[in-house]
């Protein structure tokens, strides 16, 4: 691939920029000079909303008809926590042993240095009137509560009448080599808060009392060895994961009034909110007794179908790393889940095999082959005139 943008280099400016969510760092800054120096039109929208901090975001576009191919990312990160635990320090982008570390390269400042690169290269060769448009749709927002990010560049992009028509999201898909995995859908997440009732009293006089911890525990065994499904054709079974269980009881001798638990369901395309509510419900009535459920989801199950655009970039991979890549609907959630709504997306990126932990890193050979991989789906989705 021909570019004069080297991704490596790239990459190491981003990760030198410390943008811990809600922070940007500067990381913006360095993306969009990149991209103007192409030939971008760069938009920065600083939104914000009630409770939450505002965040910088980046949308950049060149070419002004055809089919809009986007590339979306996030340039945030996960605190690096305790840095004396780390070999390097996580904002320095230190190259060595052929890998290039820092806070950042797996998920997924490497993959947004990739798609600025594949942009260059194709540019330089098609030139700008290739009868389409390509842009960037990057925001400092993923790894927070995501209310000032992708949706509110979504929302500004309605506005403006500007639409998406196919979106590949950098997010690291694979689970340890590239050319393993594209995501074609997630999973829903739902979180649960179960809170029991019952009467306080004295240890030594359990008949005095109601002790709400047996029946917690009963309605916990309950919801964790009920099988919610058996999975669907692009979805794996649903799961729920107890993830605390919480008395504080600061007495040996008291038998408290209430139990506490706090629950995850990563669910499949059969499941809602509001469906799975129902169900935890019904079987916590089961056991009986007095009991509270508080829920929240962060998103739903969705699906983009195999189609022209994970076959484009099926075929990208293919040729640039010999592999042909599982189509999967694994794995957490990610800003996919609101671009969903509004054009076919898939995702494909790194190895996510360091990403959010110490010592994050990505090797340098997968880059530069990210990099061709982009190029190729550019290529794939704006043929050249025969």
């Amino acid at each position: 691939m021909t570019s004069s943008v080297d991704p490596l280099d790239l990459s190491r400016a981003l990760i030198r920029c410390p943008s811990v969510t809600p922070v940007d760092a500067g990381a913006l800054d360095v993306l969009q000079e990149a991209l103007e120096a192409l030939g971008f039109e760069c938009h920065r929208l600083l939104f914000s909303a009630p409770d939450t901090a505002a965040v910088d975001n980046l949308y950049a576009r060149i070419g002004n008809g055809g089919s809009n191919f986007c590339f979306a990312g996030h340039t945030d990160v996960v605190p690096p926590e305790d840095t004396a635990a780390w070999t390097r320090d996580p904002f320095a982008a230190e190259v060595a042993d052929g890998r290039l570390h820092g806070r950042g390269a797996s998920d997924m400042k490497a993959a947004i240095a990739c798609f600025v690169a594949a942009a260059d290269g194709f540019l330089t060769e098609r030139g700008i009137d290739f009868g389409g448009s390509i842009s960037l749709l990057i925001t400092g927002d993923e790894e927070g509560p995501a209310v000032n990010g992708t949706v509110r560049i979504l929302d500004w992009l309605a506005g403006r009448g500007e639409a998406l028509d196919a979106c590949l999201v950098g997010e690291p898909t694979n689970p340890t080599e590239l050319g393993e995995m594209i995501k074609i859908g997630r999973r829903g997440s739902l979180n649960g808060v179960l809170t029991v009732t019952g009467v306080q009293g004295h240890a030594a006089y359990p008949d005095r009392a109601d002790n709400p911890i047996p029946r917690l525990l009963r309605m916990l065994t309950t919801l964790a060895e009920t099988p919610l499904d058996v999975g669907t054709a692009h979805f794996q079974p649903s799961t729920l994961t107890l993830t605390t269980v919480d008395v504080g009881n600061t007495a040996t001798n008291v038998i408290p009034a209430r139990a506490q638990a706090g629950f995850n369901i990563r669910f499949n395309d059969l499941h809602d909110a509001e469906s799975l509510r129902g169900w935890i419900e019904a079987r916590c009535a089961e056991v009986g007794g007095a009991f509270e459920l508080a829920t929240e989801s962060s998103g739903g199950a969705f699906l983009s179908a195999p189609g022209r655009l994970s076959e484009l970039v099926s075929s990208a991979v293919a040729g640039v790393t010999g592999r042909t890549p599982e189509l999967s609907t694994s794995g957490g959630t990610s800003d996919a889940r609101f671009i969903k709504d509004h054009c076919p997306v898939c995702e494909f990126g790194m190895p996510g095999e360091t990403a959010h932990k110490v010592d994050e890193n990505v090797a340098i050979a997968d880059i530069t082959a990210l990099a061709d991989i982009y190029r190729g789906v550019l290529d794939g989705y704006f043929p050249a005139s025969s």
